[in-house]
């Protein structure tokens, strides 16, 4: 990374308001790097980078890269962008933000990497928070925003990096990860991999890309392939449920809706008794793999027991928004079928009198690949309330709409706006209910019209 950055005094950002922008111009700028952005539009997180004395331009202008030697974008970033045609023009290096990304994990004595199909942002925030109690100055890059640390990353100065690796289009594999933490393996991403074993082997090239430990999910058929296909010298070391892992949960007691405490056993011995105050038991298994990864990196039982206590959860996954009427509301990022359930069966565990499922399905790919996966899972909520898909980076030519999907779930609706989707659950959801918007898009803004139009505020 030194070496790339040698001569670098102007580093220009090409959608620098994106939440994965925000942490690595936060490690740069706290480097002293003088860094320079645009973007389209007004977002929190670009009130944030402002406030670092980071000059930002509004629309995207081939001007906007003047002086710069040192081009950064994000994978959101069309071809015909007239600022990245200028950029490739220019003569100037020109890498895209998962390049940037892999190459700051080169700087750290130890990056810490969690990959997986689901969890990485929990598992990721927790461990974040585990070494920030074990008094860890580090820096941290997370897919979502953690209140914690004020966003979705922080810089700090010790030798150690928590960092979520995602395996989309294989961008873990810029990655130079110390510790890789695996979480699952599961059917993601077909539009890319096309296959399961193709995906398999792009996690088994993480792991042999990883120089010191590779904490794996034991009970996971997938990922067990992976990591057995793997030719490394890291330390294997095992969490899950079944007791033949070296670490796993006993003991599990739920005492609330939103607490749940257990014991936390190394080699069948208990280490002491754990809580996390996010519900279901996907997170009890998300924490104990922060808790192995921790452990195995020096951080003390206190820090895991403290770092824990402090977690209620990242932006956007089971997040609380209101409560209005009576109707609880609720926002989270599944957006897969296996997510789907889990967030279901966990909202269906809780002390609610009905579930409410808002659902925005997200690229044309994964909808048509996984329709019957989709319907099976949101089957398990008492009414179903679909949006339009939202494409991303694809077009329609899968012929899919959500219709299609509402059609397999008896008494499913869908809207074409959000605000008939709003109008439509307001009219219909009663005082006891849980309301729960989720998708990887703008399914939350839903949920804010839908505690607007009640009279009701955000938490």
């Amino acid at each position: 990374m030194e070496n790339f950055l040698k001569g670098k005094k102007h580093i220009h950002f090409i959608g620098i308001g994106g939440s994965g922008m925000f942490p690595l111009a936060q490690i740069l700028h706290k480097q002293g790097y003088y860094l320079t952005g645009s973007d389209n539009n007004e977002t929190e997180t670009l009130k944030a980078v402002r406030a670092m004395g980071i000059p930002v331009q509004m629309g995207q202008r081939a001007g906007n890269i003047e002086g710069a030697d040192l081009i950064v974008h994000t994978a959101a970033i069309m071809a015909d962008n007239p600022e990245l045609i200028a950029a490739k023009a220019s003569g100037v290096p020109v890498i895209e933000r998962s390049v940037l990304l892999g190459l700051i994990t080169s700087m750290y004595d130890n990056a810490v990497c969690v990959c997986g199909t689901h969890g990485k942002t929990t598992t990721t925030s927790m461990l974040t928070e585990i070494f920030i109690a074990d008094g860890n100055d580090l820096t941290a890059v997370i897919g979502g925003k953690l209140k914690a640390i004020g966003g979705s990353g922080i810089c700090g100065m010790s030798d150690t990096m928590v960092c979520e690796a995602c395996e989309f289009v294989d961008t873990f594999l810029k990655l130079y990860p110390d510790t890789a933490v695996v979480l699952n393996i599961d059917c993601d991403h077909l539009d890319y991999f096309r296959t399961m074993e193709n995906m398999k082997r792009s996690f088994t090239k993480f792991c042999n890309m990883t120089t010191k430990l590779i904490v794996y999910n034991g009970d996971d058929a997938n990922t067990v392939d992976a990591v057995g296909a793997a030719d490394t010298k890291a330390r294997l070391v095992t969490f899950g449920w079944d007791e033949k892992n070296d670490y796993y949960p006993g003991n599990v007691n739920k005492i609330s809706d939103f607490n749940t405490e257990f014991e936390l056993y190394k080699n069948g011995v208990s280490l002491g008794k754990v809580a996390v105050h996010v519900p279901g038991r996907h997170n009890v298994l998300n924490a104990v793999a922060a808790c192995a990864a921790a452990l195995e990196n020096g951080c003390k039982l206190e820090a895991l027991v403290n770092g824990l206590a402090d977690f209620h959860g990242a932006v956007r996954r089971f997040e609380k928004l209101s409560e209005v009427n009576g109707i609880t509301f609720v926002d989270d990022y599944a957006h897969h079928p296996t997510e789907v359930k889990s967030l279901l069966e966990t909202a269906k565990a809780m002390d609610f009198k009905r579930v409410l499922a808002v659902h925005q399905p997200f690229t044309y790919s994964r909808t048509a690949t996984l329709l019957n996966e989709f319907a099976e899972a949101l089957k398990i909520a008492d009414r179903v309330v679909l949006t339009e898909i939202m494409g991303s980076r694809e077009k329609n030519t899968y012929n899919i709409y959500s219709k299609d999907l509402a059609e397999k779930i008896d008494g499913a609706v869908w809207f074409p706006t959000f605000d008939e989707v709003a109008d439509y659950v307001v009219k219909n959801a009663e005082s006891g209910d849980l309301v729960i918007t989720f998708g990887c898009g703008d399914v939350y803004k839903v949920g804010y019209l839908m505690i607007e139009k009640l009279g009701g505020k955000l938490l």
